[in-house]
């Protein structure tokens, strides 16, 4: 099989890593790849996001199968060119990527549907919703850019001054351009947060194991929002009962919804639920694999990865094993200083040999901002570089296992989270002691 991988970072490096293991998926192509991500497949330069230059590279490379890993060239309809050149692949076409690519429309689905989540309104006029936000007064209240913006257009604001400093930067600064003509101001849900990841093909759903993401730059969830500090599975909140709740009440329902609108979903559809006092809720869609928490979910699957994923292109889904481990797993990021804002690139990794950590069954290094230079010196080229990941029989094994991984590597300026998974522990001691 000639498999074409769509995308760069972390996400697209775990993907890679769990499709090798069949032994029919030797021949992978990532485009564009990164340094670390060239140690197991081949990169070509080209952006994710050039619709045409990727499918004209695909067709005259004729590749079996493609997986769209990334939101904006799913929702720039990757998967609709490709498949007008016959090249079948993982992710939904671009009427079903708006579930992610507009909170509007994902909002308008959830209501018109009854799928259990946030109260909101939507504006296209920053004078009408900061008169919404005063005439409510309540805070926290969140506010969503419509589009897309880097996993950064979702402002928490704790005041009416932060929520005007909000709308500017969103409505009038225009920082993530048009993604901000609309937004969507929610309430504030409250309770634990749960990632679940799953795999649909238009009517079935199967679940994949549940995570639990680390946003915030600094310990004890201090400093910037980031794009993920590091991710635990399974998640210890997120219980059997709850899980067949959020199956009945959200997941079969957002499917179906999909459906009925004429845009059936294939692919991975990301569920970032709120465990609140009242039910669990959907505080967002996502149309792909989530980043980091995908290098600890796709390490404890144990079905073949291709299988599946053709599954959902082929609407086979309902008739595929889709099995995962007991076991846990733990992803620590190891950033740049200074991200997520300004960081230095360029800095020499060191405690790696080939990209991994030598000798250790349990840890795998992915990649996310990485180069390799012409002398072959393995430098930092992003905000977050590494992805260590370590799997245990317990939670508590994998992430010791994962933090002492970690101190084999550095380099200048490095920094990292020492606290990913304690909310979890806290919540395993807890149910042991009750």
């Amino acid at each position: 099989m000639k498999i074409l991988v769509i995308g760069g970072g972390g996400r697209e490096h775990a993907i890679i890593k769990a499709l090798k293991k069949n032994p029919l998926c030797s021949d992978i192509t990532c485009c564009p790849g990164n340094g670390g991500i060239s140690y197991d497949a081949a990169c070509v330069n080209i952006k994710a996001t050039d619709v045409k230059a990727m499918v004209e590279f695909a067709e005259e490379q004729h590749f079996d199968y493609a997986v769209v890993a990334q939101d904006d060239p799913l929702a720039l309809g990757m998967v609709d060119a490709l498949a007008k050149i016959g090249i079948p692949s993982f992710g939904p076409d671009a009427a079903a990527a708006r579930i992610e690519a507009s909170k509007v429309f994902s909002k308008s689905l959830m209501k018109k549907y009854g799928i259990p989540t946030a109260d909101y309104a939507v504006f296209d006029d920053p004078a009408k919703v900061m008169d919404y936000i005063r005439t409510k007064n309540t805070y926290p209240t969140v506010i969503k850019a419509d589009g897309l913006a880097l996993g950064k257009g979702v402002l928490i604001c704790g005041s009416e001054q932060e929520a005007e400093e909000a709308v500017k930067e969103l409505m009038l600064d225009k920082k993530f351009g048009a993604s901000g003509n609309e937004v969507v101001v929610e309430e504030f849900l409250e309770g634990p947060e749960v990632s679940v990841l799953s795999f649909c093909d238009g009517k079935t759903v199967k679940p994949m194991v549940s995570s639990m993401d680390h946003k915030r730059a600094l310990d004890h969830d201090q400093g910037l929002n980031t794009g993920g500090m590091g991710t635990i599975a399974p998640n210890p909140f997120y219980t059997a009962e709850i899980a067949e709740r959020c199956r009945k009440e959200i997941f079969q329902p957002t499917v179906d919804a999909m459906a009925k609108e004429g845009c059936p979903f294939k692919g991975c559809l990301y569920f970032g639920l709120m465990l609140t006092k009242d039910g669990p809720k959907v505080i967002e869609y996502n149309c792909r694999f989530g980043d980091p928490e995908t290098q600890v979910v796709l390490p404890l699957l144990e079905s073949d990865l291709y299988t599946i994923m053709k599954a959902t292109t082929d609407g086979t889904l309902d008739d595929t094993e889709v099995r995962f481990s007991d076991g846990a797993a733990a992803c620590v990021i190891l950033a740049s200083g200074g991200y997520p804002l300004s960081y230095e690139k360029g800095k020499p990794i060191s405690g790696l040999v080939n990209g991994q950590i030598e000798a250790d069954d349990h840890v795998t290094v992915y990649h996310a901002g990485t180069k390799i230079e012409a002398d072959g010196t393995l430098v930092t080229s992003g905000g977050r570089v590494l992805g260590v990941t370590a799997t245990g029989n317990t939670l508590m094994d994998a992430l010791q296992t994962a933090y002492e991984a970690s101190e084999q590597i550095s380099f200048e300026k490095m920094f990292r989270r020492s606290d990913i998974g304690a909310r979890a522990i806290a919540e395993l001691n807890r149910k042991k002691e009750g």
